[in-house]
This record gives structure tokens, sequence and C-alpha cells, in this order.
């Protein structure tokens, strides 16, 4: 059976960044905790960390868009459940990385980007994987 790059990049871009998303903020943080670190400087780790995994997802994220594309049609990013979510995370990190450029005291507000960004890669995950069989049957049938 040959080897679906496409299928097997968008595995591999979602084990990038929704890991690493639920891995920094629900692994990490609370062990760094656990184990005693100063509240102050697990804030510190966190505030470090966090905008580069949101722009390691945004590169997951177009990389996904950029699959999607190519087995679907434009109309999935609008019409397929994984092109929404696609969408929401790039305007979702989008939001998060405006807020970190323009209004970095808005810690809150950021975390809530970070978590909702979570939230729809944790969503995606659960989504078929793009293999261009759709497309190839509606091209079967012209």
């Amino acid at each position: 059976m040959p080897v679906n790059v496409g299928a097997t990049s968008w595995q591999l871009a979602q084990t990038f960044w929704v890991g690493g998303l639920w891995l920094l903020h629900f692994v990490m943080l609370p062990a760094l905790e656990r184990i005693g670190l100063a509240p102050m400087l697990v804030e510190e780790i966190a505030n470090t960390l966090s905008p580069l995994l949101v722009l390691l997802a945004v590169g997951g994220v177009l990389l996904q868009t950029l699959i999607l594309l190519q087995a679907e049609r434009f109309s999935a990013l609008w019409q397929d459940m994984r092109g929404k979510l696609l969408v929401a995370s790039f305007l979702v990190a989008s939001a998060y990385g405006l807020l970190h450029h323009f209004a970095p005291g808005a810690l809150r507000l950021q975390l809530f980007c970070f978590l909702i960004l979570a939230l729809c890669g944790a969503l995606l995950v659960l989504q078929p994987v793009p293999d261009g069989r759709a497309a190839r049957a509606r091209m079967a049938r012209h």
C-alpha cells in the first residue's frame, strides 16, 4: 500500500501543535508546580513557552490547511468541519498573537485564547484525516 504523504503530514503536524499545547498546559506546568518550583518561575516559563507553541500551532494549522485544500476543494474551508476548525484555530492564534504584542498585560485573555486553540486542536484530532477520496470521487462522476 503506498504511503499517503498528505495524510502522514497532516497527522505529524497535528501531533506537534495539538500535542505541544496540551503537553505544556496540562502536563508540564502542573508538574513544575507540583515539584515545588516558585510560582513566579512557573509563570515565567508559561509566558515564554506559550507564544512559541502558538507560533508552532500557526505553522501546523497552515500546513494542515494546505493539505486539506489539496485533498478537497477550496469550499472545504467553510463546508467541512476540519476546515472550520482550522480557520477558527488560525483566528484564535492570531488573536493570541495580537494580544501578546499589543496587550502583554492581558494574560487571562491570552490564556483563554490558548485554551480555545487547544480545544479546537482536540476537536480536529477527532476528525478524519483528509485523503483525497472525496475529491477523486467527484472527479470520477464528472
